[in-house]
Formats: C-alpha cells, structure tokens, sequence
C-alpha cells in the first residue's frame, strides 16, 4: 500500500517502529525499572514512588500472584481509580504472567458481573470504595481470589488519616462482607517472601482483555496481545519524540494523568509510555474534583497533558486555572471523543498550546492517527497514520473510494486487537480479509493523508470518552415492567459532546420520567443513564419492525 501520508510526517517521525525489540511488555517494563531505577515514577497525593520501589512492589505482589496456583494467561480483574496501587497492580500482573481485565470502578453489581463472567477472572484486585458493588454479584462469578485495596495503602503515615476521612468523613466505603479477602499491602508483604518464577512470554501471549462494546451489544474483551500494545507504545514515542527533543538535557519528563487508567487510552499514553520513556506520572483520582486537580496541577511542571475535549473544556472553566503555568508544556493531545473547535480555541488562547488531536479505538490499542505535534493551530482533523499504520476510507464491499469521498475507516498496523475475546462471529463482522478492522466510523481522507470524522456508521454514543452502546441500555429499560418500548439515541451535550436519550413508549400509563430515571439509576453506570426520556405513543419502524434510531436522531433538535 501506497502510504502518502509520510509526506505529512513532521521531520524527525520515522515512517516504520520496530515491536520486535521486545518479547513482551514485562521486558520493556523492567527494562525501564533497571534504566531509571532512582528516578520518581508515579505521583499522588502528596505522596511519589521511584522506579524502584515499583519494580520491588510489582515483583511482590507477581510472587503472590504465583502463590495462588495461577496458571500463565489467568485473567486478574483490577477495579481501581488513579492511585499508586494502581501501576503496582499493572506490572504486578504482567510480571506473574497473567492476563490483566480493566473495570470502570463505577460499574453496576450487573455490569461487574457481566465482565467478570465473560472474562473468567480468577482474582480481583479492588479498592474498597467498590467492594460493596463485588459483594452483589461474587457468588455468580469464578473469582477465588480478592485483594482489597485503601486509599492509603501506599501513602506511608498519611494513609491513615486519608483513610479515616474517605471512610468515617465523606463516608465513601459502604458496608461490604467479603470471605477470605486479602489486604494490598498485605498481599504485597507476603510476596516479599516469597521466589517470583520466571515466566517466558512473547508477542502472541494476551496482555490485556480490554472490554468494549465493539459495534453491538453488551461489552465484548478486545484481546490485546503484548506485541500489539508495544508497538502503540513505541507508535506513540516515535510521534511525541520531535517534540519532546526541545526539553532541557537530563530533565526528567512529567505527564499529568488524569484519565483513568482503565481506559486504554490513558493506559498506552500514559502509563506504558510513560515508563518507557523514564517520566514521572502525576495521577489524578478524582479529575471532577476540578479546583482540586488544578490545586495538584500548578505543584508541577507538566510536559505531557492527554485530556478529552470535556476536560480541557472543565478546566477552562474552573476559577483558578488561568493561574497555572504552562511555560514547560509541550504536547496536549486530545483522544476519546471529537475535540470541539471552541474548546480548541480556547484551550490555545488559555495556554499557548494547541490541542493535538487523535482518533483510536479499543481495539487499536488504542492510537491510529494523530496530528503533527508542531501545529500551531487547531486542524479540526484526526490527523496523519502512526508510524506502520494503514488507513483506508472504505465502501460497503470493502473497496476504497477516492479522497474526498465518505466511508468507512478501516485500519491494519500491529496496534490492531487480535479479535474479540471468544466471540469469532464478531470478530469476523469487523476484520477483512486482508487484515484491516472496520472501525464503524465514517470518515473523509484528503490528498496528504489527513482524515475528518463525519458520522458513525454504528449506533455507539460517546459520552465523555466513554462507549455507550444503545442496545445494552434498551435491553436493561425493557426490563422495567412499565415499559413496552424503548429506543435509545445520542443527542449532542455542551459538556459531555454527547448524552444518552430515551424514546419510550409505555406499557403501564402511570410510568413517570422520574420512575424511569432511578430505575437506570440503580441499573447503569452514570455517563450511560439517560439525560433526557421522551414518552411516545409509537416509535418509528422499518417495515420488518426494527426500530429506526437514526430518524428519531434526525428530528432531535441541538440541546
């Protein structure tokens, strides 16, 4: 394949990454605790940990993991927001050379139960704050083994007192009774007595099952082998490196991670780059807590800040921000969700630096195309294909059609998933015959490479970031008795880009909205509950009765 975009390439950007230079992302991990051994590696808090005290911590709590009779590929569930507890796990698990499933902390008991199950976890490792949510569902699942973390754990004398206030202040740990459960830093002081076995993994051994809801349907775990995550690691390095070369020699860089790290996109970019390249991670928890994040943010000096468009936007908003300094920031990318021109603009006028923005998926690992990190402006596209990636616009038959011309994004490049965790037949929906992942998304490229996102060909809603896909929230208000129809569509949101709308014909006529509304309360994590419920006599319908969202979308008016 022609790749023309390398013209677009910003000077410095090779055209090709080579993930062969390591076996497994274990190796690159602790080749990065051997290099940067005296150096802080993660922040929180108040309180750092060195690249030592994480290979020390993370070798532990793999011997532990050991202990348990874990066999090589065990999936180990962890259930945790930004906290130290939380790349301790991930080199943790990696290192005993199991299988690591990420969990949005917020999930429902039916959410929680649905991953587990489909995953086959063995262990889970979970902050507290969530335990109660575990408790509902563990009897239905195959976990036999629990660690439980504190928001103190690794916080030294100060974990007391930060566990007084979460627990008996904001009263934020609900009652919860779990057999057998295992302390953090319990399981970590055990592992210090213990041998941790040398395990032989390579590029083809599963590093993550990471859950998405792919094109429909409930979530789905896109399988993410070592070697496809190295390669977006090293993707990303290659793209951020001529803009990075212009920091001080020997100054260490510092990445301000406020996404969670159960996304993928905060994962790759932040946390497994991040090691790689020796930098110091500033993890945010709680990144609602606005004043409070840029009271964390002005004690540093950030180089690297990934956001999505709502957070940038949540910033500039927010009193205080305009008196932080931005004289060391050198790259903003934007993934997750389209960055808003206004937004950009802002953003830009605020702190001299532009948005770059991004577009991936789950299922690429995640980070497909970028713009050039030297843009003095924002492109209001998603950029150029990473280094040994392929982009193609796509028709329905699979051929590509001409620049300038709509279709659908298809991609191949060693980032891609290697399909969908026990699910062939949805595995096969996606991948073409020659290799490249129909991504769903509609998309115009121009004659250098650059594309524009124009309109989903799935139904995914993306809310902050975050997939919300309209037939897992149908199939749960169907279950409401009072409820003999549903539709479920995005509608645009100033703050979140897009928000969750309900079309609901009712069953019981004494079905109130504010009924409907606890209801998903009880049943669906926050950013997938309905902002807005419309009750209707009748839904329109194609002619066999499938229910047509798009023309309930269409008559929507901007919100």
């Amino acid at each position: 394949m022609d790749k023309f975009w390398l013209k677009s390439y910003q000077e410095g950007v090779p055209a090709e990454i080579d993930p062969t230079q390591y076996r497994s992302l274990t190796q690159l991990l602790e080749e990065a605790f051997r290099a940067y051994a005296g150096r802080k590696a993660y922040a929180c808090m108040g309180k750092s940990i060195t690249y030592a005290d994480l290979d020390r911590m993370s070798q532990q709590l793999a011997a532990w993991l050991q202990s348990r009779g874990l066999q090589q590929g065990a999936r180990v569930a962890v259930m945790m927001p930004n906290i130290l507890q939380y790349p301790v796990a991930l080199a943790g698990i990696l290192r005993a050379g199991c299988t690591i499933v990420n969990v949005n902390p917020l999930y429902t008991p039916r959410e929680l139960q649905h991953q587990l199950n489909d995953s086959g976890a063995e262990v889970i490792i979970v902050l507290e704050n969530f335990a109660h949510t575990l408790e509902q569902v563990l009897a239905r699942t195959q976990v036999k083994h629990i660690v439980v973390a504190t928001m103190g754990d690794l916080l030294g004398m100060k974990g007391m007192l930060v566990n007084f206030v979460v627990r008996k202040v904001k009263k934020l740990v609900p009652g919860y009774a779990l057999p057998d459960v295992v302390g953090f830093n319990q399981a970590l002081a055990a592992g210090a007595h213990m041998t941790l076995k040398p395990v032989v993994q390579g590029h083809d051994d599963i590093a993550f099952l990471q859950y998405t809801g792919g094109t429909t349907g409930v979530a789905k775990g896109a399988v993410l082998l070592h070697r496809n995550v190295i390669a977006n690691v090293l993707q990303n390095e290659a793209w951020f490196k001529p803009r990075l070369s212009q920091q001080p020699a020997g100054e260490q860089t510092e990445f301000m991670c406020a996404l969670p790290l159960y996304h993928i996109y905060a994962l790759t970019v932040c946390a497994l780059l991040g090691m790689r390249m020796g930098a110091l991670n500033v993890l945010i928890p709680n990144p609602r807590d606005l004043p409070g994040f840029i009271k964390e943010f002005g004690k540093y000096r950030i180089n690297v800040f990934p956001a999505v468009n709502t957070l940038y936007n949540g910033l500039l908003n927010t009193v205080g921000f305009s008196s932080l300094d931005f004289s060391r920031m050198l790259i903003c990318p934007g993934g997750g969700m389209a960055v808003q021109q206004s937004v950009a603009a802002k953003w830009l006028q605020a702190t001299g630096i532009p948005i770059v923005e991004g577009y991936g998926l789950s299922e690429t690992s995640p980070v497909v195309t970028a713009n050039r990190c030297d843009i003095t402006e924002f492109s209001g596209t998603i950029g150029l294909p990473l280094p040994s990636t392929e982009v193609r616009i796509l028709d329905d038959a699979g051929n590509e059609v001409p620049f300038g011309q709509p279709g659908e994004i298809g991609v191949r490049g060693p980032q891609v998933m290697a399909g969908y965790w026990k699910r062939d037949d949805e595995t096969a929906k996606v991948m073409t015959a020659d290799g490249f992942l129909r991504t769903g998304d509609i998309g115009i490229m121009d004659e250098r490479g650059y594309t524009r996102i124009v309109d989903r060909k799935k139904d995914m809603i993306l809310v902050s970031g975050f997939n919300v896909y309209p037939n897992e929230v149908e199939d749960v208000v169907m279950a409401h008795p009072g409820v003999l129809e549903v539709a479920c569509v995005g509608v645009p949101d100033q703050n979140s880009g897009e928000t969750v709308k309900l079309y609901v014909v009712k069953k019981d006529p004494n079905l109130t909205e504010r009924e409907l509304m606890e209801y998903c309360k009880e049943h669906l994590t926050g950013y997938k509950r309905p902002k807005y419920i419309t009750f209707r006599d009748s839904l329109p319908k194609t002619n066999v009765g499938k229910i047509l969202r798009r023309e309930l979308r269409d008559e929507q008016p901007a919100t």
